[in-house]
């Protein structure tokens, strides 16, 4: 956990993982959930296998409200979510978010790391 935490950046606090939320008797699983002291906001962060759906924005989006409805206080700033997906449509993403989000993103990860010479490459981009 404390790699992926120096990934993230500074101000990370690691808040929980499999964090059940429950409302009208149904549970849901947010994978992991962040506190950032920087930002003065949650960072929530769900991991999706295969290509990402509508379905999934949607949940983060209903993540997102619960955060900012029933668990931040009112000085912290809204909350943040990260769906990490294998693959994404652009236009899905583009289509299923609201004009104007700033809360809820979606990312591809890599499965495979970067041949050696790629990464060179990458080091010196960043100088």
């Amino acid at each position: 956990m404390e790699h992926f935490l120096l990934e993230l950046g500074k101000g990370f606090t690691f808040v929980a993982r499999q964090k059940r939320i429950t409302f009208d008797e149904k549970h849901f699983y947010i994978d992991l959930v962040f506190y950032n002291r920087i930002l003065r906001c949650f960072v929530i962060i769900d991991l999706k296998i295969g290509e990402l759906k509508h379905q999934d924005l949607g949940q983060m989006q209903m993540y997102v409200n619960y955060y900012d409805r029933y668990v931040k206080i009112e000085e912290e700033n809204k909350t943040i979510g990260i769906v990490l997906c294998r693959d994404k449509s652009e236009t899905l993403v583009e289509i299923t978010l609201p004009e104007g989000n700033d809360q809820v993103f979606a990312s591809r990860y890599q499965t495979i790391l970067p041949s050696k010479e790629e990464l060179k490459k990458l080091l010196a981009k960043r100088g």
